[in-house]
């Protein structure tokens, strides 16, 4: 037989080389796609549209919902709602009737969901995607309020924050451990929104907050009106002592709304809930573009810079969707 050419040779190798390659990735392939083989993530459950509950207008809920709900219709074309709302006790009832398949929560409203203690008559089947990022107790005074302590709230008219919202309940626990009744103090029940438009007209004296940094509707606040946040850092250990390990010691930093010092404080983390029956698919893939869009998301809302895959899988006592844990043990480094 006779000899091909160098040119021949080098074709030949090439194809080879090719081929090698080719059924090397076939089986990466085939672990990429869905099982109809088209790659489809939702694995031909893809929802026809989905509902986000978020918070009130003005607070970091309701601006990673609406930032992540512009990804997923971009991304997927499934149309999205943002739902406004109370906050986190809510929010779990929301998922647990069926009106949103997609919630945020506070870590503390989430552990009393799945016991069926606090707010909830009995446990909720719903499970955690991820830990996203967490929140900071602002108690917020004017600027020039001799409000110093929250010993010095009796008396005052205070927002503790909208009806069934993760704010009241910490806010109610914070003055449980600081041993003032709620009784003591005129409470008016706002949410973000209300508390922040009531201390500008003068209606109220103070007002607490459960929100990331920087909450939008504060930073609004402080470039029009001078205040101040109250020191809650020597309350942090008597809550946790009663109500779980989920709190921490927190730090608002120097600055952040107009702040001349560092304001020590409490925080708790938050979660991205979802019911215990969505399809694994849907909570995977889900998960997969919370993370993969977290740049995008950072752009309009600072605090999901923050989302970390090794932090992410903390939601303890809330179980991860078996969908989410899939994600993060097939992305493990």
């Amino acid at each position: 037989m006779r000899a091909g050419s160098t040119a021949d040779r080098s074709r030949a190798a090439r194809l080879a080389t090719l081929l090698v390659t080719a059924l090397v990735a076939l089986p990466l392939l085939t672990a990429c796609v869905g099982d109809d083989g088209a790659g489809d993530p939702w694995d031909g459950q893809r929802p026809d549209a989905l509902t986000v509950a978020t918070g009130g207008s003005t607070g970091i809920y309701h601006a990673y919902g609406t930032a992540l709900a512009q990804v997923l219709e971009d991304r997927y074309d499934v149309p999205v709602v943002v739902d406004e709302s109370g906050g986190s006790v809510e929010n779990l009832d929301s998922l647990d009737a069926g009106t949103a398949q997609v919630a945020f929560s506070a870590a503390d409203a989430a552990r009393d969901a799945v016991a069926g203690e606090g707010e909830f008559d009995e446990p909720l089947e719903v499970r955690a995607l991820a830990r996203v990022y967490d929140d900071f107790l602002h108690l917020v005074v004017p600027a020039g309020s001799r409000v110093r302590t929250i010993d010095d709230l009796r008396g005052r008219r205070v927002s503790l924050g909208a009806p069934q919202s993760g704010t009241a309940l910490i806010a109610h626990r914070l003055l449980m451990a600081a041993d003032v009744p709620a009784e003591d103090l005129t409470d008016v029940s706002l949410g973000l929104d209300g508390s922040i438009e009531a201390l500008r007209a003068g209606e109220i004296d103070a007002f607490f907050w459960s929100g990331g940094l920087r909450t939008p509707g504060l930073t609004a606040l402080a470039d029009d009106v001078p205040v101040r946040l109250v020191p809650l850092g020597d309350l942090v250990e008597d809550v946790r002592s009663r109500y779980g390990s989920g709190y921490r010691h927190g730090i608002v930093p120097e600055g952040i709304y107009g702040s001349s010092r560092a304001v020590e404080t409490l925080a708790v983390p938050n979660f991205l809930m979802v019911r215990a029956d969505m399809p694994d698919a849907e909570a995977r893939t889900l998960v997969s573009t919370l993370f993969d869009a977290r740049g995008q998301i950072a752009e309009q809302v600072p605090s999901a810079a923050n989302l970390d895959r090794v932090r992410a899988i903390f939601t303890d006592p809330v179980e991860l969707h078996p969908g989410a844990l899939r994600y993060y043990r097939v992305t493990k480094d």
